[in-house]
């Protein structure tokens, strides 16, 4: 039997309607079926509203002239060049010793007084018979360059000694160097007659030149051991660790931006900035970066005038073209 619901000209809702077993199951039916139906009619006949596109809110930043000093940290220890080896010329006793371990010495310096075994044995009997005969068989062994006894192989008065046995070692000053290394791609800013800035770890700090770098690799590590020295005259034990600050480069005529405002993607092999062409839209950019630290980032091509401005706060993950709402005002 049809049924129609509503009145009026043209009804909400028309079905067919036959009475059910249950009047209550009945009744629910109809009351989802007109919700439906009414609902939709009702959505169709209003007028659409209008969307409200999202905005994005950003910082914005300018271009600066200028540079950004990046420096490269690498790490070396003390190493002396050369070493004099200290040995006894004659059979003989020691029987004195003027020096201890990391004692500062002079080339001439009374580091040992030796006794031959002749001498110890006759005693006083020489010098008795003539007194210039008292020194005879003593031996002085000095010191055959300035520096710092690094090894100090006899130490005891009363020993006993062979010809050539080794008394002690002098690491002379002059010879110091610092073996810094390097990993091989920072190798060009290490070249003979390049410069750096050694820090001692009492931060104490000296200008260094490179002078040569040695043959091998370290297999390990992949860095390749480089020699500089200072002008100074420094007395350092060896194998002290220090590092060494290189500058990669300091000209002046670059574009500078925060770091906040340069982009990359996960293998940082591609970089991009968040440009603004109006007031509400910014548009991706891909950049040629040069020297970076933790705040500023050198931008070498695109050429950008002053005027640009340039995301710098909110500009993770926006799309290649945005709609974005700018913060501040004014950019730095």
């Amino acid at each position: 039997m049809p049924s129609t619901i509503g009145t009026g000209k043209m009804p909400f809702c028309k079905f067919n309607f036959k009475p059910m077993k249950y009047p209550g199951l009945s009744i629910t039916i109809l009351l989802i079926l007109l919700f439906f139906s009414c609902g939709g009619k009702q959505s169709a006949e209003n007028p659409e509203e209008e969307e409200i596109a999202a905005q994005t809110p950003v910082e914005v930043a300018s271009i600066t002239p200028g540079s950004v000093n990046d420096e490269i940290t690498l790490f070396g220890n003390t190493l002396y060049l050369n070493r004099n080896m200290v040995t006894a010329p004659i059979p003989a006793f020691i029987t004195r010793v003027n020096i201890r371990l990391g004692d500062k010495v002079q080339q001439g310096d009374v580091l040992y007084i030796i006794q031959s075994k002749e001498s110890r044995a006759l005693g006083n009997v020489l010098s008795d018979q003539d007194t210039e005969l008292v020194n005879v068989g003593i031996i002085k062994v000095t010191a055959p360059a300035a520096g710092v006894i690094s090894t100090l192989d006899k130490q005891q008065p009363g020993d006993y000694v062979m010809e050539g046995s080794q008394l002690c070692t002098i690491s002379e000053s002059q010879q110091l160097a610092f073996q810094i290394n390097v990993p091989f791609e920072f190798t060009p800013y290490t070249r003979p007659g390049a410069h750096c800035t050694l820090i001692l770890p009492d931060e104490s700090r000296y200008p260094a030149t490179f002078t040569r770098a040695l043959t091998t690799m370290n297999q390990a590590a992949q860095t390749q051991s480089v020699l500089a020295k200072t002008s100074q005259s420094l007395s350092l034990p060896e194998n002290l660790v220090v590092k060494a600050l290189i500058q990669k480069g300091n000209q002046k005529d670059k574009q500078v931006l925060p770091r906040s405002c340069v982009l990359s993607n996960e293998m940082m092999t591609g970089f991009w900035v968040m440009k603004m062409v109006n007031d509400s839209l910014a548009v991706k950019v891909p950049i040629t970066i040069g020297n970076r630290n933790s705040d500023q980032i050198e931008v070498l091509s695109p050429q950008f005038s002053p005027q640009d401005r340039i995301v710098s706060v909110g500009g993770y993950g926006l799309p290649d073209t945005a709609l974005v709402s700018i913060q501040n005002q004014e950019a730095p």
